[in-house]
């Protein structure tokens, strides 16, 4: 079997890896050519995928990569993991599937699985995607191609993910489109979990980030609340883990990254208006979490305060860019948030972070492009009135920041660990 894989990110190299390492032939399609480039080359450009796993399979022939989307022509299926981002009103930005899906269309042949794996709104596979796909090809969606939706499942930063031991839902426009898609994930993955049609699939990886969503959202509000009550949030949550059945610990921070818990809410909203229906429950967590930035901010300017300083003019060290712990994704990072609030401050505004040395062009954060990491060592990290711990990266020494800083605000808790001076470290 031989497939493409369309978008080589976070969630498109990893899948790559997985179907070349079960045997299959991969071409993965980009519009990247630095991407294109490197995974030819056998280099990795995300820190948690090793050079030497890319080298092994483009050595063996199993994986290539162009940014010929006529390519396409020589496959048997193609699965598109490209971004689903927000607009600036918060309404779903499908461009890149769309786009994608024109570029494809005049190459797609006969017989052939299409399959969307970017997280979506119930309804986009069968409508947008399917519109566009018949459009350009001249086939029939069901009928000549194969058409199905199934929701990656990534985990980055989890040494104990593995892609092919993951459950992989999938739907398929008819019955005949889904035991294609089962037919070729079945070779990558484990076990297959069908369901009754792409809306279903598609509902289904919303449903997994609401739930997370809101229940972080409880989480964020509750430590504010009980943050009044002088009782520290992170001792109640260890607590209430001990309990062996009816929960689930979440834990508060910064605010939400990544792409999939701050966006995909709204994806769910937009499309619940268009059927006349609310989301209130959905959309009041998504406030909720939207604003814990600005509740630590106001933490920072209250520890400096007391320090008989001011947020205008303080020299502020914002500890981890990335927006999860162990992973060189940026992407929705919290920390840009904080970043952005504090220089609206007036505060002289840094960062570290050991797997982001320089901030790559984002689409919503584009005035930090090419600001560079601080140097890790105690001259540097001394001269700061401040440090901002906004994610905590494992090959961060925070001990050191304990012994080299003067006031720390810690959003994660990882100050718990070290030894710290009293006064020396605020919790937000």
């Amino acid at each position: 079997m031989n497939i493409a894989i369309i978008g080589l990110g976070y969630v498109g190299l990893p899948l790559c890896l997985q179907f070349a390492r079960s045997g299959v032939t991969v071409l993965g399609l980009d519009i990247d050519a630095h991407k294109v480039r490197a995974l030819n080359a056998g280099r990795s450009y995300i820190k948690h995928i090793p050079a030497g796993d890319i080298k092994k399979l483009v050595r063996a022939g199993k994986l290539s990569a162009a940014t010929d989307f006529a390519k396409i022509n020589e496959v048997e299926a193609v699965l598109i993991c490209v971004p689903t981002p927000l607009k600036k009103n918060h309404e779903p930005d499908l461009s890149f599937v769309l786009n994608t899906g024109e570029s494809m269309a005049p190459h797609l042949q006969r017989g052939q699985l299409v399959v969307l794996e970017s997280t979506t709104y119930p309804g986009t596979t069968e409508n947008e995607l399917r519109a566009v796909l018949e459009k350009g090809s001249g086939l029939k969606a069901g009928k000549e191609f194969n058409l199905a939706f199934s929701p990656e499942r990534e985990d980055p930063g989890n040494p104990k993910s593995k892609l092919s031991e993951i459950p992989k839902v999938i739907g398929g426009l008819t019955p005949a489109c889904l035991a294609h898609a089962k037919k070729v994930y079945s070779h990558a993955v484990r076990t297959l979990v069908p369901v009754a049609n792409c809306r279903t699939a598609e509902a289904t990886k919303l449903l997994e980030n609401v739930f997370r969503s809101v229940n972080i959202a409880l989480v964020n509000e509750l430590k504010t609340v009980y943050g009044a009550m002088d009782i520290d949030i992170w001792e109640v949550v260890a607590a209430a883990k001990t309990k062996p059945f009816g929960f689930m610990p979440f834990y508060p921070g910064p605010g939400l990254g990544g792409h999939c818990i701050p966006i995909d809410p709204f994806y769910l909203a937009w499309k619940a208006r268009q059927v006349g229906q609310e989301t209130r429950f959905v959309e009041l967590a998504g406030e909720i979490n939207r604003d814990m930035p600005e509740k630590v901010v106001a933490r920072v300017v209250r520890a400096l305060a007391l320090q008989k300083k001011g947020l205008r003019g303080a020299r502020v060290l914002v500890t981890g860019l990335a927006y999860k712990a162990n992973v060189d994704d940026d992407r929705e990072s919290p920390s840009y948030v904080l970043m952005d609030l504090l220089k609206a401050g007036g505060a002289d505004v840094s960062y570290f972070d050991p797997y982001l040395p320089v901030i790559r062009p984002t689409r919503e954060h584009p005035h930090w492009a090419g600001t560079k990491s601080v140097r890790w060592n105690r001259r540097t990290i001394c001269g700061f009135d401040l440090v901002l711990i906004s994610t905590a990266h494992d090959a961060i020494n925070f001990q050191q920041l304990a012994d080299w800083s003067s006031l720390i605000v810690d959003t994660r808790n990882v100050m718990a660990k070290c030894e710290v001076q009293p006064g020396k470290v605020w919790k937000a």
